[in-house]
């Protein structure tokens, strides 16, 4: 199958997470921690009865951050380690300033479990950044791991911590 067809079909599998995340339960749960990067356009998009669009921007910045897939590029681009750097230190930051209203609002279970759920997505997306980095590297790995990493950015990166509105 050409490159093309398999990267446009891989990232439309993407809409599967981002809709668990986001309207599953419709409160934040262990499979649906109402992630930052659709809530917030949810909300925003809410007040124009829109707000099932925003389960398309993870397949949207999928396929805007490396084009390149679709022509079956095996290069992960050096921008992919900065964004994936970036994320990790703002999901610290993230659960540092949150934690205390994600203990109040969502309970210590939740707050525990969605935070080591999302050290082990950034442990993983790590290894497989550092193991791989000195290998040969492939199409098929390219697209898996941006698969795995904007499937983390729209599931469980920056999951709702506090008050629902």
């Amino acid at each position: 199958m050409k490159p093309t067809w398999v990267t446009l079909i891989s990232g439309l599998l993407l809409l599967i997470p981002s809709t668990v995340g986001l309207f599953l339960t419709g409160v934040p749960t262990l499979l649906c921690p109402l992630p930052c990067l659709t809530v917030v356009p949810a909300f925003l998009l809410s007040s124009m009865h829109l707000e099932h669009a925003a389960i398309l921007i993870p397949l949207i910045l999928f396929f805007a951050w490396n084009p390149s897939l679709f022509r079956g590029s095996s290069t992960i681009p050096k921008r992919t380690y900065i964004l994936f750097v970036t994320a990790t230190v703002m999901s610290v930051i993230w659960f540092i300033v949150g934690w205390k209203y994600g203990l109040q609002y969502q309970g210590p279970a939740y707050t525990h479990y969605i935070c080591v759920l999302n050290i082990a997505y950034i442990a993983g997306i790590g290894a497989t950044l550092l193991l791989r980095r000195n290998r040969n590297p492939s199409f098929a790995f390219n697209l898996l791991f941006h698969l795995a990493f904007f499937a983390w950015l729209g599931w469980y990166a920056f999951p709702y911590l506090g008050e629902l509105p």
